[in-house]
């Protein structure tokens, strides 16, 4: 399908009551046709079996599904490791709300069997400044990279994101919930070693007691923790 034959299907499968939900969710998207997840993968399945290098070049996109597809496909098309590392650098630089960049990291599902050579691409976003780049990398990290071979690796490289902007400061918090669920003492260890800003700290201790896989006496800790680092 061509780009307009993607964008007129989009527009007559939108749903109002559905855009006017996934606009509250996502502040400051105001191009939101409104199409539910499910809707999208499907198309996004079917475009990957089509020409996913011709989505991937799409231009001038005139909705936010549009970007969110080419999420999408990019996780779901079938190609070299190399050449969709390629189309994902050339990506990036679109992502501008949490929505699009987490649809990409789940999708993404290439990271899981190319570990080394996505963990290689993941060093050129470590240090960024920029907001979504800065989340893209921790929410990488958080899918694919807490385990035996790269934990400790994960939790240098999470403390050393810049957690300034807030999407960037929740992304990493996440990832470090998710850290503890998995590695409770190496990740309590290295929090207590390394300090992060006091915000994302708190924001890491509250994803921490919000989850459902940390033991309640790991919790009793932390409650003490978040006490000692009130943020006023």
């Amino acid at each position: 399908m061509t780009q307009e034959e993607v964008r007129k299907l989009l527009e007559v499968t939108s749903e109002e009551k559905y855009k006017k939900f996934s606009s509250s969710l996502i502040p400051g998207v105001d191009n939101i046709l409104g199409i539910r997840l499910p809707g999208l993968r499907e198309i996004a399945k079917n475009i990957a079996k089509d020409d996913w290098k011709a989505c991937m070049a799409w231009k001038d996109k005139k909705y936010f599904e549009e970007t969110m597809l080419q999420a999408m496909v990019l996780g779901y098309a079938k190609a070299d490791i190399k050449e969709l590392l390629s189309a994902l650098e050339e990506f990036i630089p679109c992502i501008d709300n949490w929505s699009v960049n987490d649809s990409l990291c789940s999708s993404f599902k290439a990271a899981a069997k190319h570990q080394k050579e996505v963990w290689e691409f993941l060093a050129g976003y470590k240090d960024s400044c920029q907001e979504y780049k800065a989340r893209f990398t921790a929410v990488m990290l958080r899918a694919y990279f807490l385990n035996d071979q790269y934990i400790d690796k994960t939790l240098e490289v999470l403390g050393r994101i810049n957690t300034e902007k807030y999407y960037a400061s929740m992304g990493v918090a996440w990832a470090f919930a998710d850290a503890w669920a998995k590695y409770p003492q190496k990740t309590k260890e290295y929090l207590a070693a390394h300090t992060l800003d006091n915000i994302t700290y708190v924001r890491v201790l509250q994803k921490c007691l919000e989850s459902l896989r940390i033991s309640s006496q790991d919790k009793e800790y932390i409650k003490k923790e978040r006490s000692l680092h009130k943020i006023f």
